[in-house]
């Protein structure tokens, strides 16, 4: 059954249910754990010396496994069982599509990036001296390397290999926002689930937005407007992957442009002087470097075939018709 047929049913609420209250359970008590032990600042070291600490080592595990806990909970919980993993890959009839997940986020964040610093231009540091320092610090002294030369690395790692193991990590939330809770939802219809699946997916993050996550803590209305602002990236950000997952009917392309994300999203970073507001730039999540994601969305919302439901005319189809056309006749 695809994704787009399971429009004709109604929600299943006790399932929808069950898989929230895993998905969010399971989270927030790991956010309570990482705040009684510290918060995201002064978490305790597991490893003394490397740097892993008990945040790091429970958010890409604990926290962002929850989604993927509460998709098989409630299939175990009511007997839903393997129906509709959305796990196949499917890579026969959805290349472009794993090639649009893995590629676009990379245009999209530098397309915000760039309008972010065109609009705020003394914010863009060229000579990277906020970056360069940073590393000169990290290293004891001298880095030995150009700085423009670790740019180009990451740029480059986040085009190849690092979306690939982002991907590993972002399945845990892909697995139930996009895999299982969104085709829940489609009876609502399939705008509405998908932006009803970004608003969820951004209240989930709130203990952590709290904890300073993504947006640390020198913004107006801290934590309230960072609340706001991350919900709005999960519903721009949120559209595209939902797009991925049901042109392709499977997680994978999702959590390959969740991982593209996640590659790309800070590299804006390493080219701002000062403390900009984070609520509004340079990364996508802030309103004005996240404006390539919300054009993106808006355009998918209003015109792809996926959210319209008036899939376009090809030849193919038009031969197709032309053929049924011709059998009736005769």
């Amino acid at each position: 059954m695809s994704l787009q047929q399971s429009d004709s049913h109604s929600i299943e609420t006790r399932r929808v249910a069950i898989f929230l209250v895993v998905a969010y359970g399971v989270a927030w008590a790991t956010a309570a754990a990482l705040f009684l032990t510290g918060g995201l600042t002064d978490s305790p070291e597991l490893l003394p010396g490397l740097g892993i600490t008990l945040a790091t080592v429970l958010l890409p595990t604990a926290y962002m496994f929850a989604p993927a806990l509460g998709n098989v909970a409630a299939r175990l919980l009511t007997g839903e069982g393997r129906k509709d993993l959305q796990i196949r890959p499917h890579l026969r009839g959805s290349l472009r599509v794993y090639a649009v997940a893995w590629f676009a986020p990379v245009l999209l964040t530098l397309v915000g990036a760039g309008v972010y610093f065109a609009v705020f231009s003394a914010s863009f540091d060229p000579e990277l001296t906020t970056y360069t320092e940073a590393l000169r610090q990290a290293a004891g002294g001298d880095i030995g390397i150009d700085p423009w030369t670790l740019v180009a690395i990451q740029l480059v790692a986040a085009v190849t290999i690092a979306p690939l193991i982002n991907m590993l990590f972002a399945f845990g939330e892909e697995f139930g926002w996009r895999a299982y809770l969104l085709p829940k939802l489609l009876p609502l219809g399939t705008r509405q689930a998908t932006l009803l699946v970004g608003l969820v997916w951004g209240a989930w993050h709130w203990p952590l937005i709290a904890m300073g996550y993504n947006y640390g803590f020198e913004y107006p209305g801290v934590p309230w407007t960072g609340f706001l602002a991350m919900c709005w990236f999960t519903l721009t950000t949120g559209v595209f992957l939902a797009w991925v997952t049901l042109r392709s009917e499977s997680v994978w392309p999702a959590a390959i442009g969740h991982g593209a994300i996640n590659a790309v999203a800070g590299l804006s970073v390493l080219f701002v002087a000062g403390q900009p507001n984070p609520l509004v730039g340079p990364t996508p999540l802030g309103l004005v470097g996240g404006l390539g994601w919300t054009v993106a969305a808006a355009w998918l919302l209003w015109r792809s075939e996926v959210f319209t439901g008036t899939p376009p005319v090809d030849d193919a189809s038009s031969s197709d018709t032309a053929d049924a056309t011709t059998a009736e006749a005769r």
